[in-house]
């Protein structure tokens, strides 16, 4: 099993969601965050100046299965991507292990149902 964090520009969340969701990852927590990069950009838009390091971002963490990580990632990266500075970051890291806490069912079997996705 693998965590996938996603830092994404706030404005591509729905898009980001759809395609998750289009690539069966049916499960997800997000959190509104704010953070500060080491690239300093202004950007002008309608006479008003913005500081591109503090675009506000949303991030998304999703444990899924091994078999999963690859789809998960290219759905993300297809739909976060402007091509500008700021469309955000993707970690990835390892999950000793997953509980259910209504079952008590461990591991991979705990994520999502029994039918391997």
């Amino acid at each position: 099993m693998k965590k996938v964090e996603a830092l994404i520009r706030k404005t591509k969340f729905d898009e980001v969601k759809e395609a998750l969701l289009d690539a069966d990852i049916e499960w997800f927590s997000y959190y509104d965050v704010r953070g500060i990069g080491k690239t300093r950009q202004e950007r002008i838009y309608r006479g008003v100046v913005y500081d591109t390091s503090y675009i506000e971002r949303t991030l998304l963490t999703i444990v899924v299965r091994d078999v999963n990580v690859e789809r998960t990632v290219g759905a993300i990266l297809k739909t976060a991507w402007t091509g500008e500075v700021g469309d955000g970051r993707i970690f990835i890291s390892p999950v000793d292990d997953s509980v259910r806490i209504r079952t008590g069912e461990r591991g991979d079997i705990s994520l999502y149902d029994a039918v391997e996705k």
